[in-house]
């Protein structure tokens, strides 16, 4: 049995941009989709403000209703359920993505550094989730974004990373673009056998799923400098740029590269959970 693709609803403008990629997302996949409504948000939001039962309900269908009929104009077909979960919102929606084949979440819009920034719930979700979790920003729209663009760091190939890059483009019909950078510490005359290394390395790496994907068209990059300004500055023309985050034992951990990444990318980001 399939998995839907998850989006966590408030009725913001970021939650309103989830829901359209989510809603097109899943009639893509042929997947259903399922909307999260935490009824605790605000408590969240506005945590000296009580807020009686009566009053989370009403909000609750008011938002629920709103965002069902905006999916179901967008896409007519798609069959889809909305939840009101009791709890708070990144643990609702922690919980709601271990049932899911990917989560969504708005983020928040401009921040006061390049790019766009993520509330404390999407970081929560993102640090926590045991599925991959899609941050969307307001006002995106994909026309004329013609590819996928994934952070790999040859040192740490992870196979969910790849897949998740591969199935996605190859389900868009766009291209893959890999993307793995280096920094020599040495002179310059050291940097050829430097970029020469890791492009032979990346080439190991991917050669396994271009066998596994042949109808993806895939291009390698492996290019010095710092790997979060590379992938930003790929994010300009992407439809979706894809990182990775390590599953901890204990505790939660985002990575430097996919902290930036999610702040400061113009593209929706997908962030996939590794061992």
């Amino acid at each position: 049995m399939s998995r839907p693709v998850t989006v966590g609803v408030d009725g913001s403008e970021g939650s309103v941009a989830a829901l359209d990629w989510a809603a097109d997302e899943a009639a893509l996949r042929g997947d259903g989709l399922r909307l999260v409504y935490a009824t605790l948000w605000a408590q969240h939001q506005l945590q000296a403000v009580k807020v009686s039962h009566e009053d989370r309900a009403g909000e609750a269908e008011s938002v629920i209703a709103a965002t069902e009929q905006r999916a179901r104009a967008r896409q007519p077909g798609l069959v889809m359920s909305a939840e009101e979960i009791e709890d708070a919102p990144a643990q609702a929606l922690i919980a709601a993505a271990s049932e899911a084949d990917m989560l969504v979440v708005g983020s928040h819009g401009l921040g006061s550094v390049r790019g766009f920034i993520v509330g404390s719930v999407g970081q929560e979700v993102v640090a926590d989730a045991k599925r991959p979790v899609v941050l969307v920003r307001p006002g995106y729209e994909d026309s004329g974004r013609r590819r996928v663009v994934l952070g790999l760091d040859v040192g740490e190939v992870k196979a969910e990373l790849l897949d998740f890059a591969f199935d996605f483009a190859g389900r868009h019909d766009v291209p893959l673009e890999i993307v793995n950078t280096w920094h020599s510490p040495f002179h310059r005359h050291h940097e050829a056998a430097e970029e020469g290394g890791t492009a032979s390395a990346l080439s190991n790496a991917v050669g396994p799923f271009r066998e596994k994907y042949p109808a993806v068209r895939v291009s390698e990059v492996s290019a010095p400098g710092r790997a979060a300004e590379h992938l930003v500055d790929a994010a300009s023309d992407a439809r979706l740029v894809v990182v990775g985050r390590r599953r901890a034992a204990k505790g939660s951990h985002i990575g430097s590269v996919t902290h930036a990444v999610i702040h400061h990318a113009a593209c929706p980001v997908a962030v996939v959970p590794h061992s």
